[in-house]
Parts: structure tokens; sequence; C-alpha cells
């Protein structure tokens, strides 16, 4: 989808541009598949703030995507692509055959009127849901599943893709778009293509209000705050950090690992995505 850019007419339209959505719907979405969208604004369920600046934003109601694919041999008609406010790729409205309505993600080369199909017996083409099994090596997919019947949970993001590389076993070697090669059982489920809307990433913002609509709120520098806020404020003038770099609250930030996992293991991972 191509990237509009506005004319210099004010200082916030300079350096704007927004996605032409040309081809998407107008009228409003599937009602049947809204759902309330309570906003958290960064807090967990203790109400504790966990992710700094985030708050605001406009409303959004959350439109409800079928990552399972599991309505295997009924066909269904791509009656509408639409927007969602809640995630970066775009979505295609499905008429099945049965009467039933769901959304899927929108790959790139999906159309309005075009038959769609999931199930072992679907033909590989943009669109169809298969399992590992019955898709040929060396095949784009997207939408994958970690666990049969979950879910897709790999490559949701608009342009993502990943390949399939090779079979071996009950397992199959998946390139994703991290570079990282993984294992992932044959009987989960996939999806033929690449996420659209690849133009997401093109697009610029061009003012803070833009910024404000997605929920995001201004972030302060710890340099620029007093010791009491920061470990990194104070000094007279612009001081260096004197430490490592650090959190608000006094743990290591900038590529220093501060997870832990009480059973780690790396036997799904074939190369990782740190290795260059």
């Amino acid at each position: 989808m191509p990237i509009r850019v506005y004319k210099p007419t004010s200082p916030g339209h300079r350096n704007m541009s927004v996605l032409d959505k040309t081809g998407l719907a107008r009228s409003g979405a599937e009602r049947s598949l809204l759902a309330p969208l309570r906003s958290r604004a960064g807090r967990n369920a203790q109400g504790k703030i966990t992710v700094r600046h985030r708050g605001g934003g406009n409303k959004r109601r959350y439109r409800v995507i079928d990552f399972r694919r599991e309505k295997a041999g009924v066909p269904a008609r791509v009656a509408a692509l639409e927007f969602d406010p809640n995630r970066s790729a775009h979505i295609a409205l499905l008429f099945y055959a049965d009467g039933e309505k769901r959304y899927i993600l929108a790959p790139v080369g999906v159309r309005v009127g075009d038959r769609l199909i999931s199930g072992p017996e679907a033909d590989i083409r943009p669109g169809n849901a298969l399992p590992l099994t019955r898709i040929p090596t060396g095949t784009v997919i997207h939408n994958i599943e970690l666990r049969p019947g979950r879910g897709g949970q790999l490559c949701r993001a608009a342009g993502t893709e990943a390949q399939l590389v090779a079979k071996e076993g009950d397992y199959g070697h998946v390139l994703l778009p991290s570079r990282e090669v993984r294992l992932i059982r044959l009987a989960c489920m996939a999806t033929i293509g690449q996420v659209g809307n690849t133009d997401h990433e093109n697009v610029r913002l061009g003012k803070a209000g833009r910024s404000r609509y997605v929920g995001r709120r201004p972030a302060v520098r710890g340099a620029a705050m007093n010791p009491v806020d920061h470990p990194h404020g104070g000094g007279e003038g612009r001081a260096p950090r004197g430490r490592h770099p650090m959190t608000a609250w006094g743990k290591p930030a900038r590529g220093v690992r501060t997870r832990t996992r009480s059973k780690p293991s790396n036997k799904y991972i074939v190369r990782s995505r740190h290795t260059r």
C-alpha cells in the first residue's frame, strides 16, 4: 500500500506521511466481531505501572481475529479489507459458506472477492492455511502456531514473513524474520504468504500529536532529571553517566539481560538470532 506525503503547509505536515487507504472499507467494522477494549495505560493486574510512557490515545474496540483457522474445508469469500487500530497489519473480513463471519490477517495479494480455505487439502496460495506437513519447503508463511490448535503466534505484524526451509522427522525448520531458525512441529498450522501493509514501517508521524493518538506519552531523559528522580540525573551542566546505564529504579539497562527462566532450553532453536 503506497505512502502519501503531505505538502509542507505547516511544521507538522513538513515531515508527515500516512498510508494511502485506497482499497480499504470505508464503512464500520463488523459489529458481531467487536469486543470492548479497556485501556490499561501500561499497568498490570495490580494497577502498577510496568511500562512507562503509556496512556491516553483514541478509544478503540477490539476486532476478534481468527488466529486458529480451524474451519477446515469450509470455503470463504473475502468480503472486505479493513483497518485495525489494534495492530499494524490490515485485516480481512471473511464470509464463510455456512454463514459465519470471521476476521483474519490480510496477506499480500489478497483482494476483495477472493476465495480462501483452510485445511490439509487447501491450495498453496496467499491466505490459505495449512499444516506445515502439507506446505512445500521454501514457501513463505505467516501466522505460525507454536502448539497445534493454539492459534498463530509468530509473524503477525505488518510486512513480516517466515520461510519453511526444511523438514526433519516431526519438525520443520522455519526461518523467522529475526534470521533465527526454529523447530516447529509439522502438525502446526500456518498461513501462506506475507502479512500485508508492508509500508507500515515507512510511515513518519510528523508531529507529537500523532504519538499521543496511539497512546504514547512523552519520555524524559534520565540525564535531564535530578538525582532524586533518576540515577543519571544531577551534575553541573551535561555530565556523563559515571556508571553503567540504569533504569529509573537502578536496574541495569541497555542490553543487560534481566530475565531469568527456571528451566532455560534452546532445544527448539537451530540457529539463534543473536549469532552473526
